[in-house]
């Protein structure tokens, strides 16, 4: 069976609109793209409802394009359950108030237990802190946790 993949917002986000003049966003646009392109395949991809609603925000061009990128793929429903996870992450990681969405989208994956969480959010989710007070928290409580990373991490090279 194939491994299960979590699409956080940042990944349709970078898949769609005009390439970033910023030359590192850039770089990672190209790599998300590259990879949506040959790997997604590989994997079965995972949305919830908190990614819809993120790629909902912005220019409605935009906004419709991710939409129908996601439109076929299926949706891990919130739970009471996962947003009481959500909050103890929040607050284990001492994530500022406005990162909730983040602790959700990790507390889907972790919940769910899908393999992979993939994602350009290093300041919150794809963050040595933030991994390694996760493996802190696996340790001590048993918590099921997804690989976190970033499409470059994913993506299969071709030796020559």
């Amino acid at each position: 069976m194939k491994p299960s993949l979590y699409l956080e917002t940042t990944i349709p986000s970078f898949l769609v609109g005009n390439i970033s003049q910023v030359l590192v966003t850039a770089g990672h646009q190209a790599a998300t793209r590259r990879w949506w392109e040959e790997e997604k395949d590989n994997y079965r991809l995972f949305i919830s409802s908190v990614v819809e609603d993120e790629i909902a925000q912005g220019e409605l061009g935009f906004v419709k394009h991710r939409q129908t990128l996601l439109a076929e793929l299926p949706r891990l429903e919130v739970t009471k359950e996962i947003a009481d996870l959500a909050i103890k992450l929040h607050e284990y990681l001492h994530l500022p108030p406005h990162a909730r969405p983040d602790a959700m989208h990790l507390a889907l994956a972790c919940y769910y237990e899908i393999d992979y969480l993939l994602t350009w959010n290093m300041k919150h989710l794809a963050n040595g802190h933030v991994r390694h007070g996760l493996q802190r928290l696996h340790d001590a409580k048993e918590i099921f946790l997804p690989t976190i990373c970033t499409p470059e991490e994913l993506i299969e090279e071709i030796e020559p």
